[in-house]
């Protein structure tokens, strides 16, 4: 995104007999609030250019009669908790409770293409392998799932024993790493079809976000009291991966609700994001974990931050219900995305050449 957001707009098109969809944008940004509804944005222009209405959860009625959830659980039955684009930019996944629902990014229908349904609890976590054919997700039913985009149905299920929290792919495409409510993380051999490895950073202390160096070489786990646990990824002899301790990192003094490692076009620069409780995101660099600028302007949470695939642009998404777009050099404001009425709490942005899936 060299340039902060190459040409907005686009998503055309309708149903049977229409015209055909304009030509897609060059980037697709997207944000999902408390208020029900998930935007297109302009990324330049800061203009919302569609709004779809986020479908109730089936079951919301249900839970309320039973009484078996809270007031504020009751509302976040509603609610998107992530979004990803596939990598052809052609989809968009919204992660919601207990739902994936699968948007086309080019169409102006307000119903989703797909509904995936097997969770029963919110789901926090969502994304697509490189080549966009299958998503992983998971969920505070304390599973992790594989779904195959080209069938219907849970294709895999991984039980974490706790609520999941977050769920990322590593590069290598063959394992997936979790971390939960308990402060667990746990790395899925998708090859073998188990869980290779086990790690408890802090015991009893959620892991909230995690991520991981595009080139596999680190990850990084953030969690509930501000603290960032990196560890060096080794390859062993079982083809597993090994986690070598590298660095203890206290980023925040309140949680850490996202942290997010710099993308490949960034280099030779390595950066870590994490957003936080505190309404700040603070840019670290890798090399030595030393603090290089700390990003102020919003008014609560940030809840969920991206970069750019050149490193040169943060998105971040708030309670203050803005998101917003960061210039990685000043750390300045360059543009603020206003519609949402309640908490913006996650954003997803494409802005790289389209891949095509395989």
């Amino acid at each position: 995104m060299t340039n902060p957001v190459g040409r907005g707009g686009g998503g055309g098109g309708g149903g049977g007999g229409a015209p055909p969809a304009a030509t897609p944008p060059s980037v697709i940004l997207a944000t999902a609030s408390y208020d029900h509804t998930i935007r297109f944005w302009e990324a330049k222009s800061g203009r919302c250019y569609r709004t779809i209405q986020y479908p109730d959860s089936s079951m919301e009625h249900f839970q309320f009669l039973l009484a078996l959830i809270s007031f504020c659980a009751f509302k976040q039955a509603q609610q998107v908790n992530r979004l990803e684009i596939t990598p052809d930019k052609r989809y968009l996944a919204a992660a919601g409770n207990p739902h994936i629902r699968l948007f086309d990014v080019n169409s102006n229908s307000p119903q989703p293409v797909m509904s995936y349904d097997s969770h029963t609890n919110n789901v926090m976590a969502v994304g697509f392998a490189r080549h966009g054919n299958w998503m992983y997700s998971g969920s505070e039913d304390g599973t992790v799932k594989i779904w195959d985009l080209r069938a219907p149905g849970c294709q895999r299920e991984y039980e974490s024993r706790a609520a999941v929290n977050t769920v990322v792919l590593h590069p290598n495409q063959n394992e997936l790493i979790s971390g939960d409510q308990n402060g667990n993380i746990r790395v899925w051999d998708l090859t073998a079809n188990s869980c290779s490895c086990e790690l408890v950073p802090e015991a009893d202390i959620a892991v909230r976000s995690l991520t991981v160096m595009w080139d596999g070489s680190l990850v990084v786990a953030a969690n509930n009291n501000g603290t960032c646990f990196v560890w060096r990824l080794l390859r062993g002899s079982q083809t597993m991966t090994n986690f070598e301790p590298l660095h203890k990192l206290q980023a925040h003094n309140e949680h850490i609700l996202k942290c997010v490692l710099s993308p490949e076009l960034c280099e030779p620069h390595r950066y870590l994001a994490t957003a936080s409780s505190d309404r700040t995101v603070k840019i670290w660099n890798v090399d030595g974990f030393t603090l290089e600028k700390t990003l102020i302007g919003h008014e609560r949470w940030v809840w969920d931050c991206v970069f750019s695939v050149d490193g040169a642009f943060l998105i971040t998404a708030s309670s203050d219900t803005k998101a917003k777009l960061w210039s990685m050099t000043t750390g300045t404001v360059i543009q603020e995305y206003q519609g949402h009425h309640k908490a913006t709490v996650c954003c997803a942005l494409h802005d790289e050449a389209e891949t095509s899936p395989q």
